[in-house]
């Protein structure tokens, strides 16, 4: 899922080549990114779009030969001269007199440019790691080489023609790992690659055979840079392995402009490290376009502590235990304040509570959704859906940052809000205030059928999440794992990486399973029926499959087992709870089957039910193993959280009954809650007092 969709999509014809653009936002000032070398198109830019259009009108467009732009036979379409020309054009039929330009790479070069030579267009320009026709060069890419004939190239050989017109996937890897060089980054590499393939080697060669023409139009030699004029930023990674650093410091030297170079990053910055990046672009913009505006956050006002919590939407059982650790840390400090920066579905289980929501929550990206979108029949692999969420990370990161930018608050409540744990590690310096960091597993696990690569992904990630801790052992004022060591996977975190459990227990404290209740509290299982309306006899079943869409398939094959056990069960009561984002009519169910869209006291509806079928989330089998109620969990196939982690605190505790969705067929799932309404359970007692130890080790910041 992307976070955000271009609000306008349209093309220019430049003598019958078509060339794709796409605007976002409606900013009075516009900003217009300029496309790169042809290897990629407009979504390279997907970490910097969302968050500039809430700003500004942002433009950009696909380089001809990639993207939805055309791919023309004449090598002369491809000349820079008409890449520049396009732009101009674009902006003319946007009626757009001027705007900021940023560009990365080629696109710096091109950005020089249209600076140069069109100054009237141009308010102001961010350039990144520029590919100046200046001295000094490595040397890699040179025309020679370009048209050589080697028999077995090997390194930056293969940025050659022949190579590309036999070997094309081979060079996209090789240039995509120049690209980023720089450690953990399989995810920028993977989309480099495959932007990379959406053209091809005969295309491509064009591009290059065009620049080896030179300009008509423009001198790009050292004088080009002597007439920029405009208010400009040059960004430039001190690991780039395709462009040298120092070309940014001769421009620099030769326009004034300010430089900013950026340690262990490599050739594309705002993809590698874009909060970085964007604040860098924002802060330039407001000192140049708006020089009177100086950012500064609301005062205390007065002596209440403020509290901002951040809740993850992936399933609501976050939702629980937070308004449980909420409540508690209200009642030690009654004058705190909590404010919540949340999506739906947490959104609306918080608006039942009476909770306070953020305004800012509208603005963010909604990862339910795009879990939704990542999953099959049953099938979800969370950690490839977590990667693939970068975009929707960095976009919301973005909000948050600038909540707290705008806003005081003493306290940051983040309850596995990735983002933010990621992107303050990776830059200390934004963190803005203390930062106490729940989670209830540690450690990416690879799922087999993922095979090697999964493994080492997993690993990688794993390193990265060692290195931000390593590195920055304070940043997590708080760090709080919701369970106890026990509960931990056996096991290391990969190839020559601590053991899990040592590890966690070395930089965690533990406040034990946080279910927020006693379910003791509630009475006898019989008094609480008998309040929720259940009638003496019946044997009530219910089937609930969390805050997302992901367990539509298992709710269907469930309805099928509902007449097999009801035929020996005559007495069984079905009742569906699909979650806010399924919709209950959608349900063809039998009759005697019902069905609920949203229960806000869903525990006590487990804590009363005689079965519960559910998926394998963490929060609703825990809840249903600290009522004591017999259930069967049907673990999302890939998803390592609950096939691993889920799994072994279930085996502590001796609960619930695991059946592997894609054996279990309706008469399998009926003859398992037949089985099971026959047992009594046995199951180990679950703590009660986790969200008070939670909210006493919260305490301690305020």
């Amino acid at each position: 899922m992307r976070a955000k969709c271009p609000d306008i999509e349209g093309r220019i014809d430049r003598d019958g080549v078509k060339v794709h653009y796409e605007v976002y936002g409606d900013g009075e000032q516009a900003i217009l990114f300029l496309p790169a070398f042809a290897m990629g198109h407009c979504r390279k830019w997907k970490a910097q779009l969302p968050y500039f259009s809430r700003r500004y009108r942002c433009i950009a467009y696909d380089p001809v030969g990639n993207g939805k732009s055309d791919r023309p036979e004449d090598v002369a379409a491809y000349h820079p001269d008409l890449i520049v020309a396009d732009a101009v054009a674009i902006l003319d039929a946007l009626e757009i007199e001027k705007a900021v330009i940023i560009g990365v790479s080629m696109g710096g070069f091109l950005g020089a440019i249209l600076t140069a030579y069109h100054p009237e267009r141009v308010t102001a320009a961010v350039l990144m790691n520029g590919s100046y026709p200046i001295q000094p060069d490595y040397g890699f890419i040179t025309h020679e080489n370009f048209k050589a004939d080697f028999e077995q190239p090997e390194d930056w050989q293969k940025y050659n023609l022949r190579y590309w017109h036999t070997n094309y996937p081979d060079f996209v890897e090789f240039f995509a790992g120049k690209m980023f060089s720089d450690p953990h980054s399989s995810k920028q590499f993977e989309d480099a690659v495959a932007w990379g393939l959406q053209t091809n080697g005969e295309t491509l060669s064009k591009t290059i055979l065009a620049r080896l023409e030179p300009s008509r139009r423009y001198d790009t030699g050292p004088e080009m840079f002597k007439r920029i004029g405009c208010p400009l930023l040059l960004i430039h990674g001190e690991d780039d392995q395709i462009q040298p650093v120092e070309k940014s410091k001769v421009v620099a030297e030769m326009t004034g402009a300010e430089l900013v170079l950026i340690p262990r990053v490599g050739h594309l910055p705002n993809g590698r490290l874009p909060a970085k990046v964007n604040i860098l672009i924002r802060d330039f913009l407001d000192r140049t376009l708006q020089p009177a505006t100086v950012r500064r956050r609301n005062g205390k006002g007065g002596c209440d502590k403020r509290v901002l919590y951040l809740s993850s939407p992936i399933g609501l059982g976050h939702a629980r235990r937070d308004l449980a650790i909420a409540r508690e840390l209200r009642r030690l400090h009654p004058g705190a304040q909590v404010n919540w920066l949340a999506q739906d579905p947490v959104t609306r289980f918080l608006s039942a509570a009476d909770e306070s929501l953020h305004p800012a929550s509208a603005l963010l990206a909604n990862e339910s959704q795009h879990i939704e979108e990542e999953a099959g029949e049953h099938d979800l692999n969370a950690f490839q859906a977590i990667r693939n969420m970068d975009e929707i990370l960095i976009a919301n990161f973005m909000v948050f940052q600038e909540v707290l930018e705008q806003q005081h608050y003493d306290l940051v409540i983040a309850d596995e809000a990735w983002d933010v744990d990621h992107f303050w590690h990776e830059h200390p310096e934004l963190k803005q205030t203390q930062l106490a960091w729940f989670t209830d597993f540690v450690g990416f696990l690879p799922m087999a059928e993922g095979g090697a690569h999964e493994a080492y992904l997993t690993a990688d990630y794993n390193a990265e999440m060692i290195e931000h801790i390593e590195r920055a052992p304070s940043l997590r004022d708080r760090a709080i794992f919701v369970g106890n060591p026990d509960d931990i996977v056996p096991g290391t975190f990969g190839p020559d990486l601590p053991d899990i459990r040592g590890w966690t227990e070395d930089h965690f404290d533990f406040c034990g399973y946080i279910t927020g209740y006693d379910p003791t509290d509630w009475g006898s299982r019989a008094e609480l029926r008998q309040q929720l309306g259940y009638l003496p006899g019946e044997k009530v079943c219910i089937v609930t499959v969390g805050g997302s869409g992901v367990g539509l398939p298992l709710l269907r094959r469930i309805i099928d087992a509902y007449g097999p056990a009801k035929a020996r069960v005559p007495e069984l009561r079905m009742i569906l709870v699909t979650g806010p984002r399924i919709d209950p009519a959608s349900l063809k169910v039998p009759a005697g089957v019902e069905t609920r869209a949203f229960v806000p006291d869903l525990n006590r509806h487990l804590a009363a039910c005689d079965l519960a079928l559910v998926q394998g989330g963490l929060t609703t089998c825990m809840e249903l193993t600290a009522a004591k109620t017999p259930f069967i969990y049907f673990p999302l196939r890939n998803h390592f959280e609950q096939n691993f982690h889920v799994h072994q605190r279930l085996q502590r505790y001796q609960a619930g009954r695991r059946m592997d969705y894609a054996s279990a067929d309706p008469d399998s799932i009926a003859a398992a809650m037949v089985e099971i309404l026959a047992e009594p359970t046995a199951f180990i007692d679950v703590e009660t007092n986790g969200a008070e130890l939670a909210a006493r080790m919260l305490a301690d910041l305020l």
